[in-house]
């Protein structure tokens, strides 16, 4: 095959519809919001894929500190450590919103990754991909203020700088989840959404379910010195 033919191919791959067409070992749910999609600790015996809605990670440490690690929405996989040899789940995945998810057991997802290259090229992807947003956390974490990394969170979950049309943020995302993946406190979080609202860069009641409307006019809190 070409390399105008492959890349073509490539292209013309939907991930949704070929992992919708594994049959044995293939499970459709459908999570209700806040539900619990597996447990910290529960065996590690499948990988999920995100058809519709979004899904937070959390980790608990032993002193019982909870922590967001990300919120994931379509197209997004979730639970694949248990692909690497992970033998229980290092943390917990929940619906934040009205979900449709694909539940793959391992088997069953190793075998399509073997057999289909393009599903293989997309996984690989998406793990690069997964890795460079959690160095750019670490950095995040280390060299900027808790305000840009506030605002740089709101343009993540807004998919600003990626491709269609910005989206509302999650609604009724709180700001104890917010203050969370930041790494401040809850009473920081809201001084800086006020500043942000007051200077237009967001509104509290943008969006048909009344959600938060993340503007582009945010970017400059983030690309300031």
């Amino acid at each position: 095959m070409s390399p105008t033919a492959a890349a073509k191919k490539s292209r013309a791959f939907d991930p949704d519809r070929f992992l919708a067409s594994i049959g044995q070992g293939r499970k459709s749910l459908v999570v209700a919001r806040k539900k619990r999609i597996f447990t910290q600790g529960d065996a590690a015996d499948a990988v999920f894929y995100i058809q519709k809605g979004k899904v937070r990670l959390t980790v608990v440490s032993k002193t019982g500190k909870e922590a967001t690690i990300g919120i994931l929405s379509e197209e997004n996989f979730f639970g694949e450590g248990s692909l690497a040899g992970q033998a229980l789940r290092m943390g917990s995945a929940a619906a934040v919103t009205d979900c449709q998810i694909l539940r793959i057991e391992k088997k069953a997802m190793m075998d399509a990754l073997h057999h289909e290259h393009a599903l293989s090229d997309m996984f690989v992807a998406y793990l690069l991909a997964r890795n460079i947003r959690y160095e750019e956390d670490l950095v995040d974490q280390l060299f900027n203020s808790s305000e840009k990394r506030l605002a740089r969170v709101l343009l993540m979950l807004a998919h600003f700088g990626k491709e269609g049309v910005p989206e509302t943020v999650v609604p009724k995302i709180s700001q104890e989840t917010l203050a969370e993946m930041v790494g401040t406190t809850r009473s920081r979080v809201s001084f800086f959404m006020n500043r942000f609202r007051k200077m237009g860069f967001i509104d509290y009641a943008g969006g048909v379910e009344g959600g938060l409307q993340v503007h582009s006019s945010l970017l400059n809190v983030v690309l300031h010195d």
